[in-house]
């Protein structure tokens, strides 16, 4: 995605329902409920950057996967990617529980950010076993002709990297490294336009079906870099 775009997750966070929580708490008698504390909110952010990093090593595994033709990684990657989005279900409602239970303070809006952060998170290890998927369903057979391979490679790398500072970004909360994202992800977005250019040249003669698989590939690893650039703004600017 280029740089100055929005970010915008594939999932919308349920705005109207936090509101009518919200509207919830500030009309009920604040007696027997906390306020959000401060290490509340820091033990939720540590848990999103932990469940970020396993995003990136989710994807990683999926390049390996992909690359190697190698049946065990696919599995491995498509099992793991439901057992991390088990652990973003688990993070989403700990956020509600804290908008709902807690009263309100300035850190409802990074509970909400955290929201925003879990549905980018979810759509990462969809993505992420996407391209397992297509590893197990070409197997033995490598889905990526030679052609595309260095620029798929390079995909896959920048894609996880952009996982694990996204993390380091959100743990220290600074808007500055979240943005230096945004210039990583301008190259992620040209290496797909270069595919488009491999598939679409003359010279390509590996037919309809390879084609296919290597402009989905590339969505994929474009897509979830987007996700990991926006869950660091999502964070770093509340």
């Amino acid at each position: 995605m280029a740089a100055g775009r929005s970010f915008r997750s594939n999932h919308r966070v349920d705005i109207a329902g936090i509101a009518r929580a919200t509207w919830k708490q500030l009309t009920q008698p604040t007696r027997g409920r906390q306020r959000i504390s401060p290490a509340e909110v820091d033990s939720l952010i540590g848990d999103l950057a932990t469940i970020v990093r396993l995003a990136g090593q989710l994807m990683t595994n999926a390049s390996v996967a992909l690359h190697q033709a190698d049946l065990k990684f696919a599995e491995l990657v498509i099992s793991e990617a439901d057992e991390i989005k088990v652990r973003c279900e688990d993070a989403d409602e700990r956020c509600r529980n804290l908008l709902i239970l807690r009263s309100v303070t300035t850190d409802v809006h990074m509970v909400v950010a955290a929201m925003h952060a879990v549905k980018d998170l979810q759509r990462m290890c969809n993505l992420a076993q996407h391209i397992a998927e297509i590893a197990r369903l070409k197997h033995p057979i490598e889905p990526i002709p030679a052609d595309v391979r260095p620029v798929s490679l390079r995909m896959g790398v920048l894609a996880s990297s952009l996982a694990e500072n996204a993390a380091a970004a959100i743990e220290s909360r600074d808007p500055i490294s979240a943005a230096r994202l945004a210039q990583v992800d301008d190259e992620v977005d040209a290496l797909r336009r270069q595919i488009f250019q491999v598939l679409l040249s003359e010279d390509w003669s590996h037919g309809v079906e390879p084609a296919v698989d290597a402009a989905l590939i590339g969505r994929y690893y474009e897509r979830f870099a987007d996700h990991a650039v926006a869950i660091a703004r999502h964070v770093t600017s509340s």
